[in-house]
């Protein structure tokens, strides 16, 4: 029997003047693990509702086997469903799995998924990594940008790259390594052509006759190298987006004790949660759907009240909020009006910027400024969150699921950003990558309400986790409420019991020096001190440096025990 299930040949979608689909072919037999990658834009959705006979191609020929079952999940979950009570009452993420869940069980001969990690969490991915994996018939095409899961399922890329697919027999780490080789080849390729192209400008621009059959064919060599260069199709550039950081506030940012809460249901969501967030640390927070990680961050950011137990924010705090829903941006406004109003101009780093070269930073061009949000691609939409969070500058950063959506150069460069970004991240997110890349320490909510906490990634949880009680319960790691600062491995040198007090209380001790200093300077920026009590200026004058050289020495201490 053979394995044959689909093929596609020269096949070609054009919306408007151009071609996102030119001339592409592929072919699609059992057992198949595939990814399908390439940038925002550049049609990978468009291919799979092709294939899934949703959009009828322009031209071309597509070739199906007899009697052929295939599912296709979008990335677009309905938010209701007339009738469907029990689906209703699920969170986006439980309705993701539950309709791939659904198409796996119909036993298709290809499955088509286009973003399915998207608002799953961790357990719900490695069962459909599971799921893939074991599967011997089925095959499976998948369009995500979730580069954990791209590692653990694909054993073959299809890249799309401006209108064009290619075929990769290799595994998603080798293919970026040779995609990037290809890219460079390509550049120097190119860079030829354009030398070759401005010497042969030259010369016709000298007025040289092609009065000989030589000159002749030179001249119509020139033409064809004129024509390739204006049929060339580009690669689109990378967002150059600049993440602002405000002025530093004080040593602690959240101090968070006895921290609980529940809904009207009464089942706890945060029981008698501690914790101390210092200025610096990028915290991670990560558990199963709806066990209340969006609640923790609205209990420590103060837009929530708390049943019982404090959250204080420190001194000096400047807050930006990117929330899942995208809830700050105007569906009917167009892109530009959800960043500067009927403004012409925004403030970046505390420089003017015409907003269509902002946008141009997140890969807007000019007509797309103009377009209703409504309009946009996912993608799209997370660039413009992306865009409008990075106006605001801020020393506390906190972000709800901000990799949905984003292609993977975007992703990338997005944490780039956040590595170097010098305030303080809150961090909601199921990509594990994206979470091993970016924080130095992690909150897991493990239901019934129980936080731990463990230093480093998700891969540092994995490996430091304990194992399951027999009443299901996880052991949370101890440390005293506080979060370590950085990842640590098996540690040569312990704390003794003395250091361990002396960590702890050393953030009182740093923020009781920076309120110090701040009140120094401000007495003595009140010039008259000098003449209304000479004493008193004379002792703070004196108590300055030294205040500073404390603090300084604080801070370096906390450093080292921290590391330690």
């Amino acid at each position: 029997m053979s394995d044959f299930l689909m093929s596609l040949k020269d096949v070609t979608v054009a919306f408007g003047a151009g071609a996102v689909l030119d001339h592409v072919s592929l072919s699609v037999s059992k057992g198949l693990r595939a990814a399908l990658t390439g940038r925002n834009g550049e049609g990978k959705s468009t291919l799979m509702k092709t294939m899934a006979g949703i959009i009828e191609p322009d031209s071309g020929e597509i070739v199906r086997a007899p009697g052929l079952k295939l599912e296709y999940v979008s990335q677009d979950v309905p938010a209701d469903r007339p009738g469907d009570d029990a689906f209703n009452a699920l969170s986006g993420g439980m309705r993701r799995r539950k309709i791939i869940e659904a198409a796996i069980l119909r036993r298709p001969d290809i499955l088509l998924l286009d973003e399915p990690t998207n608002h799953l969490d961790i357990d719900s991915i490695d069962w459909l990594e599971a799921c893939i994996r074991r599967s011997r018939e089925m095959a499976v095409l998948v369009v995500t940008h979730d580069r954990r899961f791209l590692k653990k399922v694909a054993t073959k890329i299809f890249d799309l790259d401006r209108g064009e697919l290619s075929g990769w027999e290799c595994d998603y780490p080798t293919f970026v390594k040779r995609k990037a080789e290809l890219i460079a080849d390509e550049a120097v390729y190119w860079e030829r052509k354009a030398k070759k192209l401005a010497q042969e400008e030259a010369w016709i621009r000298r007025g040289v006759k092609a009065r000989t059959t030589r000159n002749e064919g030179r001249v119509a060599a020139l033409m064809e190298l004129r024509k390739e260069f204006a049929s060339r199709r580009t690669q689109p550039g990378a967002a150059t987006m600049k993440l602002d950081t405000a002025a530093p506030g004080g040593m602690s940012v959240i101090k968070a004790k006895n921290l609980s809460f529940a809904y009207e249901s009464g089942k706890p969501v945060i029981n008698d949660f501690t914790a101390t967030i210092l200025r610096g640390e990028r915290i991670g927070i990560i558990g199963k759907n709806g066990v209340g990680k969006t609640t923790l961050i609205k209990l420590l950011t103060g837009s929530l009240a708390p049943d019982s137990g404090s959250a204080e924010i420190g001194t000096n705090v400047q807050m930006a909020f990117l929330d899942q829903l995208r809830s700050e941006i105007d569906p009917n406004a167009t892109v530009g009006e959800n960043i500067a109003a009927d403004r012409n101009e925004v403030v970046v780093g505390g420089m003017k910027k015409h907003v269509y070269s902002y946008l141009a930073d997140f890969l807007f061009p000019p007509e797309r400024v103009r377009t209703p949000v409504r309009a946009l691609s996912g993608g799209e939409r997370a660039r413009l969150m992306l865009a409008k969070l990075f106006l605001k500058p801020a020393n506390l950063l906190v972000m709800d699921e901000p990799t949905n959506d984003l292609d993977i150069e975007t992703l990338e460069l997005l944490e780039e950003q956040l590595l170097a970004y010098r305030g303080t991240l809150l961090l909601v997110s199921h990509d594990r990558e994206f979470m091993d890349n970016v924080v130095t320490s992690t909150f897991v909510l493990e239901g019934d309400g129980a936080v731990a906490q463990y230093p480093g990634g998700y891969t540092d949880y994995e490996r430091m986790r304990p194992a399951k009680t027999g009443g299901g319960a996880t052991q949370p790691a101890e440390n005293g409420g506080r979060v370590a600062a950085r990842p640590v491995g098996p540690r040569s040198t312990r704390l003794t019991y003395n250091e361990q007090r002396e960590l702890a209380m050393l953030p009182e001790k740093i923020d009781a020096l920076e309120s110090e200093l701040k009140s120094i300077r401000e007495e003595l920026g009140d010039g008259t001190i000098f003449r209304r009590d000479p004493a008193r200026a004379q002792e703070l004058a004196s108590r300055l440096p030294a205040a500073e050289a404390e603090l300084e020495s604080a801070e370096n201490r906390w450093l080292e025990l921290s590391d330690r």
